[in-house]
């Protein structure tokens, strides 16, 4: 264990210290295309009884109509957070008819990108603005690509761990300046250590042929059954070339060693002008195509594994959020759908990420430099593709080095810190998720794509035919399970409240939609 890891570890595991990491948060957004009884594309629109999805807190959708969103508040509980995704998933079910929700990263058959319905969110300016950026994405990159599912774990450690933390590191800024320094440390480590968690949590080595519709493959696939193809060592397609990814952003310099720096970047993206998109068009006779033809039309358009977040007020540009209250919690995307979880992901998962952003943490954090960050980004797209191949190396500090070696010694270095958040909770739970992944350094097979994997060839079955299976399994047991957190009244008032807080919207909007995109985007200077 490195010298300044270990020293901070043990002034944090101190009998007077250590229940001050008790209260971390966590909040799961977890994507899934409806689809319908034979595993196509359900093209309907966003079933009435889950409310608007522009106003709903816990259901709303993503690119597409057909593309759900289940998000849970943050809480300070695991089984909290996982009773209420299950409950969100429970209701849900209950909503679609014959529908079934599709339990993979990469999407199922569909016929034609042409064919994925934009999602709606009514005729106020904000609704429609919603609809238009999906629909640049769309004319920019095709929608194919905007139906991969994913899930995002929002996390944020408690005021009473930041106030000790500061203490013991003597820093004299503001506390919030502290937390978002140090936010920003934790993402340059989670960076440089991504490939881990891709390596344990892929879940998509294989897909559906349509998703290529035609298109060149940057990658030598082989073939099974009819409609699958998959690499043999992959962990995540949805991490791969063929996933979200921007050419145009290659030439940016969006850099995590503080916080101005970070804003500064994305702020040039949202204003800087590509040739490429601006031949798509802003308007054509009269109608838009896209908010604007700049690299990134808005912040979330840059493709990021983790980012720094602070929560919006109505209206508010994510940037201009972290510009004047500075970084509150972490959002990491580098996580696939879990297939073998009936809601995406599991309680392990969730310790053993809590365990692995700590470790990122308290790690020595010197700053990325773009050269540096590139190195990072080879070593994910090497474990994206070819993560289970025997003896794969990566690059640390400019030599090879051995992936699993590599693994070994992060592994070494969480199990103290898993003992320490044990000892704080009063429980097992983190050493035993430890321990059980540790298997997977051991055995590739027991990683979740290679779970996957060896399931599909050893029963010679189509990737597609094994997930609506699994969507039909899942179903049943949603469908025949109680409620944990929530109930059934729960959930019709907050879609009733919901309706009605979108038509609030569209009656007080006094701007035409003109005005209203003009006025959205004068608030990047105006926050600096």
């Amino acid at each position: 264990m490195a010298d300044i890891l270990q020293q901070r570890l043990h002034a944090l595991a101190t009998e007077q210290n250590i229940e001050a990491v008790v209260g971390i948060k966590r909040g799961i957004e977890r994507e899934t295309l409806r689809i319908n009884q034979n595993g196509s594309l359900a093209l309907t629109p966003h079933p009435k009884g889950l409310g608007a999805a522009l106003t709903h807190p816990w259901i709303t959708t993503d690119f597409s109509e057909s593309l759900l969103e289940f998000i849970t508040p943050a809480t300070d509980k695991i089984e909290t957070t996982l009773a209420q995704l299950a409950d969100i998933h429970r209701y849900t079910v209950k909503q679609l008819g014959e529908e079934r929700l599709w339990p993979s990263s990469m999407p199922c058959f569909i016929g034609e990108d042409t064919l994925i319905p934009l999602a709606q969110y009514g005729s106020s300016n904000v609704g429609r603005m919603k609809t238009l950026y999906r629909k640049g994405l769309h004319n920019r990159y095709g929608s194919m690509m905007q139906a991969i599912s994913g899930v995002h774990y929002n996390f944020s450690l408690p005021h009473s761990f930041w106030v000790l933390y500061q203490q013991q590191l003597g820093d004299q800024s503001t506390l919030q300046d502290f937390i978002s320094e140090q936010y920003l440390a934790l993402i340059r480590n989670y960076k440089r250590h991504a490939w881990l968690i891709v390596y344990l949590f892929g879940a998509s080595p294989a897909m559906c042929k349509s998703f290529l519709a035609g298109r060149q493959s940057p990658y030598p696939f082989q073939q099974l059954g009819k409609g699958t193809l998959y690499l043999p060592y992959a962990t995540s397609l949805r991490m791969s070339d063929l996933g979200y990814t921007n050419s145009a952003q290659s030439s940016l310099s969006i850099t995590y060693n503080n916080l101005p720096e970070y804003i500064a970047g994305l702020h040039q993206a949202v204003s800087q002008p590509s040739a490429e998109y601006q031949n798509i068009g802003v308007k054509q006779n009269g109608e838009y195509q896209q908010l604007n033809g700049n690299v990134l039309q808005i912040e979330n358009e840059f493709y990021s594994t983790i980012r720094p977040k602070r929560t919006t007020e109505s209206g508010e540009r994510p940037t201009c959020a972290l510009a004047k209250r500075g970084v509150e919690y972490i959002e990491v995307r580098a996580l696939d759908v879990n297939p073998f979880s009936s809601i995406g992901i599991s309680a392990e998962q969730m310790r053993l990420l809590d365990v692995f952003l700590l470790y990122c943490l308290l790690q020595e954090s010197p700053t990325l430099s773009d050269e540096q960050q590139t190195v990072t980004e080879r070593n994910l797209r090497k474990v994206v593709t070819d993560g289970r191949r025997l003896n794969l190396e990566l690059l640390q500090d400019g030599n090879s080095r051995l992936m699993l070696d590599w693994a070994e010694e992060i592994f070494a270095d969480m199990m103290p810190i898993a003992k320490w958040l044990d000892e704080a909770y009063k429980s097992n739970g983190y050493q035993d998720a430890l321990k059980k992944y540790y298997v997977c350094l051991l055995d590739p097979a027991q990683t979740l794509s290679g779970q996957l994997l060896n399931q599909l060839l050893s029963t010679q079955q189509d990737n597609g035919h094994f997930m609506l299976a699994k969507a039909d399994e899942y179903l049943a047991q949603l469908q025949n399970e109680d409620y944990q957190f929530y109930n059934p009244e729960a959930f019709t008032k907050a879609a009733a409240a919901s309706i009605l807080a979108q038509q609030q919207i569209e009656q007080q909007d006094s701007l035409s939609f003109d005005q209203y995109i003009a006025e959205y985007f004068a608030e990047v200077p105006a926050c600096n």
